[in-house]
């Protein structure tokens, strides 16, 4: 598979939490209902710090396969308790992930620089393919796009769960652009995610262009600057700077 131009359409994929649906606020928002309910001292910026660092944990203890999907959330459940002074046997935090999830669920909302983007996009680009490549359950991520009202504005949606390979991985990205491949074919594509090395330079590696979306303005140590350098990275800080990275690429 290559990003090189040629005969076919134009294919942009994208992540899905933090780069169109703003899963750090929906996680704030649900951790801190959640801590009230539970009645645990309130102290919402380090509780959220906190809830985070497990996430970032637990979750690529899920993605290297030594826990299940469920595993993980009620691994962090249970840390997260426990730091509270919260003790939770294994159902016990599964029942507390559970109710969390209401909180967070409900407090889904998409970043506000996404539907326009996604727009102009379409309007400027009419032939432009888009798709989803997300790492997690695809059941749980096409529930997200629904809710959202987006889903309808993608034509695949390709997730670590049910192809069995995740991200920075080639195999996900050369999934992906298969897919679109079999119905037209792809003159060259684009990634755009959130994280620098599992989004961007993952996908460089694959040959399509990395685009990292920094919305948190996070500095990169200088390996990882140096390679998303070397791999042709383009890094914005909006998604309304997209449509001109993807049209300077491509010229």
């Amino acid at each position: 598979m290559s990003s090189t131009h040629g005969a076919g359409s134009p294919l942009v994929l994208f992540d899905l939490d933090d780069t169109l649906m703003a899963h750090r606020a929906a996680v704030a928002a649900g951790i801190a209902l959640h801590m009230r309910e539970r009645a645990y001292a309130i102290d919402d910026a380090p509780a959220q710090r906190l809830w985070h660092e497990l996430e970032e944990q637990h979750y690529h203890e899920y993605l290297a396969g030594r826990l299940s999907f469920e595993g993980q959330r009620r691994a962090r459940a249970r840390d997260f308790a426990l730091a509270h002074g919260d003790e939770l046997d294994d159902l016990a935090a599964g029942a507390w992930f559970d109710r969390y999830f209401e909180r967070y669920r409900e407090s889904w909302t998409l970043h506000a620089d996404a539907l326009p983007a996604l727009d102009r996009l379409a309007a400027r680009s009419p032939e432009v393919r888009l798709g989803i490549i997300t790492n997690g359950e695809l059941d749980f991520q096409l529930a997200k796009l629904d809710r959202l009202g987006i889903r309808g504005r993608f034509a695949h949606v390709i997730a670590s769960g049910a192809v069995g390979a995740t991200k920075p991985g080639r195999a996900i990205f050369d999934v992906a652009v298969a897919r679109f491949a079999a119905e037209h074919p792809v003159s060259w594509a684009a990634y755009v995610g959130d994280r620098l090395a599992t989004d961007a330079i993952g996908a460089a590696r694959a040959g399509l262009v990395g685009i990292w979306l920094n919305r948190f303005g996070i500095e990169p140590g200088a390996d990882e600057r140096a390679e998303a350098a070397g791999a042709g990275v383009i890094e914005i800080t909006s998604l309304d700077e997209l449509p001109a990275a993807l049209a300077s690429r491509q010229r």
